[in-house]
């Protein structure tokens, strides 16, 4: 039996988170604001969505991320033909042993690199619901439990491009935070330019931590302590999104869970021993903008710049605590 995960000294998960987002910004070009949230949201025991054009580098930062961990790695390249079968597994009939056997899919895998997902048919997108809220999937009428941790790094492009599917509001709602990383800045990319051709990135890259490690860090997170009036914050910025003529469905009690959780892992980044109304504003727009269905056409789905708007503005409505 494995020994039970404990959690670390928070002075020792700062300094691991710290080293997680620096391996990556050594070697991508990305804004380091965006590392910091992708790392955290998959150090709180997150589903991370990176949403941006083609060609900004999603793939490749969900790749660096699943470097830095030494954990099971798969990589799922969604198509429009791609059947759910091909990513949970099939049962196939043993004559040796006139039984069936089940051959596992990409899915059994700590972490999953979803690449496009939105690429996908809306029944394999359904596939992929069972596995990124309960950790398990069942194939014919048999459920199989996922490795622990299990996290799904996926990247879309956005909906608007030839052969897409929107992802249904109940799967946005399964990922932690959704990030846009944008163009690098005139300096990195001239860096980036300069590189030889055909070089990778992320060649020699050396993981940072084991999946254990990850464990304990998210396990040190979830003690960080929130206070009565920093969480009746939190509920008031949930309940602006559900009551503002600005939206047609508010963020969900999950949408609540996953602030809380990533806002905790924010404090511990910086040092702190319990969350603060500052956290919590901070991450909102990440874990928000993208579970909320708002009353503007202009901020359908993949119309980032948009829906951030009218989410700051919703936002900016609901007063800070003076004291937590």
């Amino acid at each position: 039996m494995p020994e039970p995960i404990r959690p670390m000294r928070p002075a020792d998960a700062q300094r691991l988170l710290g080293s997680l987002i620096d391996a990556l910004a050594a070697r991508l070009s990305c804004k380091r604001p965006a590392l910091e949230l992708a790392v955290m949201t998959v150090a709180a025991g997150g589903h991370l969505l990176l949403e941006d054009v083609p060609g900004i580098g999603k793939t490749t930062l969900a790749r660096a991320l699943a470097a830095a961990i030494r954990a099971r790695t798969s990589r799922i390249q969604f198509t429009p033909d791609m059947l759910p079968s091909d990513i949970t597994g099939v049962s196939v009939f043993n004559q040796a042993e006139q039984r069936f056997t089940f051959h596992p899919g990409p899915l059994f895998a700590q972490v999953v690199l979803a690449d496009e997902i939105n690429r996908a048919n809306p029944k394999t997108q359904a596939a992929m619901l069972e596995a990124m809220e309960e950790r398990s999937v069942t194939v014919d009428g048999t459920t199989y439990t996922l490795p622990r941790p299990f996290t799904v790094i996926a990247t879309q492009n956005p909906v608007e491009m030839e052969g897409t599917y929107p992802l249904p509001e109940a799967q946005l709602d399964r990922f932690m935070c959704r990030v846009s990383l944008g163009y690098p800045d005139a300096k990195a990319e001239a860096s980036m330019l300069m590189a030889p051709s055909g070089h990778d990135p992320l060649s020699g890259a050396q993981p940072v931590c084991t999946p254990r490690e990850l464990a304990a860090l998210t396990k040190t997170a979830a003690s960080v302590r929130v206070a009565p009036v920093v969480a009746s914050y939190a509920v008031s910025l949930l309940q602006a999104t559900r009551t503002s003529p600005l939206t047609r469905l508010g963020a969900s009690p999950r949408a609540g869970l996953a602030l809380l959780a990533v806002s905790r892992m924010r404090a511990l980044a910086g040092g702190h021993d319990a969350v603060y109304p500052g956290d919590i504003r901070a991450m909102a727009p990440a874990v928000l903008a993208h579970r909320i269905v708002f009353s503007d056409p202009a901020a359908g789905a993949g119309a980032l710049e948009r829906q951030q708007e009218l989410l700051e503005r919703i936002l900016r409505e609901v007063p800070a605590p003076r004291r937590a």
